[in-house]
């Protein structure tokens, strides 16, 4: 994949290293657009009204800024994290006051939690007016303050190309995250001089990312000694661009490695070492190589529930070794041994020069990799047939995973399609899966996908959504017509909200309360007509011989969007599982049967019920 990120100078470098130039009269508004454009914004996602007509009426002028215009603030928002996602770059959205603002903190919130870097500018009633309740008035700054890394409001029109600078800056550095910045609108109507760079100050602010060598000395020791280590890798390998340095520590100490959800694609999903996703719906490998690890290896994770499961069994006998760039997360959940703070990258580095500087052997993995490798062959990745004859969902995603290929950039939204494209899509490659994680944000594919787009028009972007999900962001293919950016839409329906059914139908007796989305058997809404009525290209599936046919079709058709609506069964569960709350030991494969870690020998055979994708995987 073409490393975007690493393409333009970060927002600092632009910031404080560029030639200072004369002073020159303009207002706020027009001290906005000039400061993104010095800071290499290219594409903003916005949506007009009162409290940014000032900033709008720039932006009408700016040859540099590409603004998408969308239907809803929340595609503004999470098109700027797919955005930022797919490219490494900072992401911006533009809102107004009080209803465009809050519209917005769906998307921050869910920027935050997966560390996106993302500023989001709104716009704010006059300064007088504050705290009247004025019309369309709303605290935002007070609303976001939970959850942004940094929020703030520019009072002075002189201080606009400052505030901007400063967002980007603490958007992209340290541990990533979100940045509002509230600008009333005489602010942006005042007129100030504007100079570039401007000069900012940060003293709280001094992320950390080299990290300690004693630290760095004391894991190796312990990685030198370990029986059964294991790598457990999150997404701040993808924030810190580590790939490199993850694949090279990994072979040079032949550690298996697994990549949580926020992680796929950072290390290759082929290489003999990669065991899969851990967590609630992980692979059975993965969940072992954690439980069963004697030296657990973290780096740019934050031992998730997903993945711990009941934390009291989780991981029982492994030394822990967790380096982050956030100190805060490190001894949060759980207890650490050695804590490394420092950017992943750094810590690799460190890890991989002080092993081979102290010329310790490579660990005796051998045997590990054997155990893990066996349950992988025993637990194999695979599905059930629905009985109704309908449409395998998980057999449509392999299917477009094998016809599409790793270079292609998938989004998903939330829910059993999610869990699906994680387990049934092949990463390759960083940058190429986009999904909300930690905040599970339904809505978030369609405007993902489409800023996505729009930061890598070259990459083939598919969302893999579900009918739950669509319903919710749909909108945002009008956006993508209009302004032709033609994703492709991999339309999971199964008339329900799948993963709330899966729950009633495991813990609840089958009550299905409120999860049907469709009345009796007909289409209503009818995707295919709806994706017409936008400006798309829409097919339905309903049958296995036709997959391959349409996501062909799809693939051709490269001058809108096109939506694919795939009827399948409503009864396919997501498996492997392990049920909230309770111990990753109590992980079930498939219905009525439980693999157990308590013992190495207590795997059994694949049951037949089960279509095995690895072993029809191998035979292809």
């Amino acid at each position: 994949m073409t490393d975007t990120s690493r393409s333009q100078p970060s927002p600092a470098t632009l910031a404080q290293h560029t030639k200072k130039r004369q002073p020159e009269r303009i207002n706020g508004a027009q001290a906005i657009v000039r400061s993104l454009e010095e800071l290499g914004a290219d594409v903003v996602f916005g949506l007009p009204g009162g409290a940014v007509l000032p900033l709008y009426e720039a932006l009408y002028d700016s040859t540099k800024l590409n603004h998408i215009l969308v239907r809803h603030e929340q595609g503004a928002g999470h098109a700027a994290t797919g955005y930022a996602q797919a490219t490494g770059r900072v992401g911006v959205c533009i809102a107004t006051s009080g209803p465009g603002a809050t519209n917005l903190v769906t998307p921050i919130a869910d920027a935050n939690m997966d560390s996106v870097p993302m500023v989001a500018i709104t716009g704010q009633v006059g300064k007088n007016l504050l705290g009247t309740d004025a019309f369309q008035e709303a605290d935002i700054r007070g609303v976001t303050m939970p959850i942004t890394k940094h929020n703030f409001m520019v009072t002075a029109p002189e201080n606009i190309p400052a505030a901007i600078a400063e967002a980007f800056h603490v958007a992209s550095t340290g541990r990533p995250g979100a940045v509002l910045v509230d600008i009333p609108k005489d602010v942006q109507n005042a007129e100030l001089d504007f100079v570039w760079p401007p000069k900012y100050q940060l003293p709280g602010y001094r992320p950390v990312t080299t990290p300690h060598s004693r630290q760095i000395d004391e894991a190796v020791r312990i990685i030198s000694e370990a029986k059964k280590p294991v790598l457990y890798v999150g997404g701040g390998v993808i924030k810190s661009e580590a790939f490199d340095q993850l694949k090279r520590f990994a072979e040079a100490t032949n550690i298996p490695v697994v990549t949580t959800l926020m992680a796929l694609g950072a290390f290759p999903e082929s290489h003999p070492l990669h065991m899969g996703m851990p967590g609630m719906h992980g692979s059975v490998p993965a969940v072992a190589a954690l439980q069963k690890a004697d030296v657990m290896i973290t780096i740019g994770a934050r031992f998730d529930d997903r993945v711990t499961g009941q934390l009291e069994t989780f991981a029982p006998d492994a030394t822990v070794i967790h380096a982050d760039i956030d100190p805060a997360e490190i001894g949060k959940i759980r207890d650490v041994q050695v804590p490394i703070v420092g950017d992943a990258s750094e810590v690799l580095d460190a890890l991989y020069s002080a092993y081979n500087g102290a010329g310790y052997a490579q660990p005796d993995t051998k045997d590990w990799l054997n155990y893990l490798n066996k349950l992988n062959r025993e637990f194999p990745l695979g599905y059930e047939e629905p009985e109704d004859g309908k449409l395998s969902p998980q057999f449509v995603i392999q299917t477009l995973s094998d016809i599409v290929g790793p270079e292609a950039v998938y989004c998903a939204g939330v829910g059993q399609h999610q869990m699906w494209a994680a387990q049934f899509v092949k990463y390759e490659n960083p940058r190429t899966w986009l999904n909300s994680g930690g905040l599970g944000t339904m809505g978030y594919a369609i405007p993902a996908a489409m800023g996505a787009k729009a930061g890598a028009p070259e990459k083939e972007v598919w969302a893999i959504d579900g009918d739950g999900c669509f319903q919710m962001t749909n909108q945002e293919l009008v956006t993508c017509a209009v302004e032709k950016l033609p994703i492709k839409v991999a339309l999971i329906n199964n008339g329900n909200l799948g993963m709330v059914r899966q729950w009633q139908t495991l813990f609840y007796e089958q009550r299905y309360s409120h999860t049907n989305l469709k009345p009796g058997e007909t289409y209503l809404p009818d995707f295919v007509m709806l994706a017409e009525s936008m400006g798309c290209e829409a097919i339905r599936v309903e049958r296995e011989e036709d997959v391959v046919p349409a996501i062909e079709r799809a693939r051709e058709i490269n001058d809108r969007p096109v939506v694919i609506d795939f009827i399948v069964g409503e009864d396919a569960q997501v498996w492997p599982m392990v049920a909230a709350g309770t111990s990753n030991n109590e992980m079930q494969y498939a219905r009525n049967l439980r693999p157990l870690f308590d013992d190495e020998s207590s795997a059994a055979e694949t049951p037949d019920t089960i279509h095995d994708v690895t072993q029809e995987g191998e035979q292809n």
